[in-house]
């Protein structure tokens, strides 16, 4: 059995069709089609149903396509290994970035990382999480970086640092008056959330207490953009809480909005995740460290409450 076969299982598993498989994959349908069916005649299973629009791995071909994935992998590691050990670091770096993280981490590392490793290309995109793993498990993205633990199986995790998260308060909020506020006193019914999808919405839910009826406020607005919800603190009432690295470029006036949690301070986990079977490993390997350099010294000390996501 060659290699062939099962990138076009790959192929197949991703686009759920062999028109599109075999337009990833460079080849024609009927090339594809008649090596997937070659290999299942092969070994006497079928691999893909194709009576479901669009089609799907049977029960059996769904570990079978599982392994394909693996096998790939390894083979990719393979060549890398003799790359790596003649010292060689080149090629593409697929990096997938939750919003939360990427206007304010991005230009901390990517400069750095740039300028020391010129011959590796980083494509990176901004996703949700959810993507990201999905992106991951297709080896769509070499890797992820984003809030954990997440707890999937398959996915490794690599934790960076810990980021404090801090209030964001309006001038006429009844915390205002706070130097420092506790998570006790976080409600709600008067702080700003992300929309669904977000993982800081879900780690702001887990701080605040529960839900009163959204139907008493004339109101009601959630936001993909930290950026957005900041500018209703400013000029509408209510707050929100911003993680550490969204304050950074804040000007003085804004600093003044800024609240500070008392005791064991709330913190999210910065994690650079993979695939357990992953590539690309001496160039993940570089990038964590331009990273911790690039990061402000306080957030490798940084201790907390971590919040789940």
């Amino acid at each position: 059995m060659t290699l062939q076969p099962l990138e076009y299982i790959r192929a197949l598993d991703i686009e759920r069709n062999f028109v599109r498989a075999a337009e990833r994959c460079f080849v024609t349908q009927p090339s594809l089609t008649m090596q997937v069916q070659k290999l299942e005649e092969q070994l006497g299973v079928k691999i893909f149903d194709r009576s479901k629009k669009p089609l799907i791995p049977t029960p059996l071909g769904e570990k079978l396509v599982a392994q394909a994935y693996t096998i790939l992998k390894e083979a990719e590691r393979f060549k890398e290994i003799v790359h790596e050990q003649e010292g060689k670091l080149s090629g593409e770096l697929k990096i997938g970035i939750i919003p939360t993280l990427a206007p304010y981490l991005l230009p901390l590392f990517v400069p750095k990382f740039e300028s020391g490793y010129p011959n590796i290309r980083l494509v990176v995109q901004e996703l949700q999480t959810s993507t990201i793993v999905a992106k991951l498990r297709k080896d769509e993205l070499h890797l992820g970086i984003l809030v954990t633990p997440l707890e999937e199986k398959g996915i490794q995790e690599s934790p960076l640092f810990n980021e404090p998260m801090v209030g964001y308060v309006g001038k006429s909020h009844r915390l205002s008056s706070q130097e420092k506020i506790q998570m006790a006193d976080l409600d709600l019914d008067d702080t700003w959330l992300l929309s669904e999808g977000h993982c800081l919405r879900s780690q702001v839910l887990n701080i605040c207490k529960a839900r009163q009826n959204d139907e008493t406020h004339n109101f009601v607005f959630e936001s993909g953009s930290l950026e957005t919800l900041e500018r209703l603190v400013e000029m509408h009432r209510g707050m929100t809480v911003l993680p550490h690295l969204a304050t950074l470029n804040l000007n003085s006036e804004q600093r003044n909005l800024l609240r500070e949690f008392k005791g064991v301070p709330p913190v999210r986990e910065v994690s650079v995740v993979t695939n357990r079977v992953h590539i690309k490993t001496a160039m993940i390997d570089a990038l964590k460290t331009v990273i911790l350099a690039s990061i402000p010294e306080s957030l490798l000390k940084s201790e907390g409450q971590v919040i789940g996501v």
